[in-house]
């Protein structure tokens, strides 16, 4: 099978870098899968799970806000935050969603809805990502 190059990079470090087989993500337009020969494209990335397939292996990570370009050999992702499951603190993330909602149930007039939405969903990712 044909593979293309991905590679994944935040402000701190660069991620994952290699050949892969296939890759999975949220962005503002809806889930997408590409594969490799994919039509060229440049999407915003949305919280959610990243999927890795390398031949028989899948890697799962919890990918936050970025841009992705897609190309037919390779795939560039410039996230914000990226983790794998056993870089997440559950207890930590769990606390956050909590405080997400809290907020979000109490509809202040001072209260930054769009912020909290993106907190509540990066709480979530990072807790989907564990699972």
């Amino acid at each position: 099978m044909a593979k293309f190059k991905l590679t994944i990079t935040t402000p701190e470090r660069v991620f994952y870098e290699g050949d892969v087989d296939m890759v999975e993500m949220n962005t503002t337009e809806g889930e997408i899968g590409c594969y490799p020969g994919h039509i060229p494209l440049t999407v915003i990335v949305k919280p959610g799970i990243l999927t890795i397939h390398e031949g028989d292996e899948i890697k799962y990570a919890a990918l936050h806000s970025g841009f992705a370009e897609i190309l037919p050999d390779s795939f560039s992702i410039l996230a914000e935050a990226v983790e794998w499951p056993d870089e997440i603190d559950e207890e930590r993330a769990k606390a956050a969603m909590e405080r997400a909602k809290k907020r979000l149930e109490s509809k202040t007039d001072d209260l930054d809805m769009s912020k909290e939405e993106l907190a509540l969903q990066r709480a979530m990712t990072r807790i989907n990502a564990i699972k």
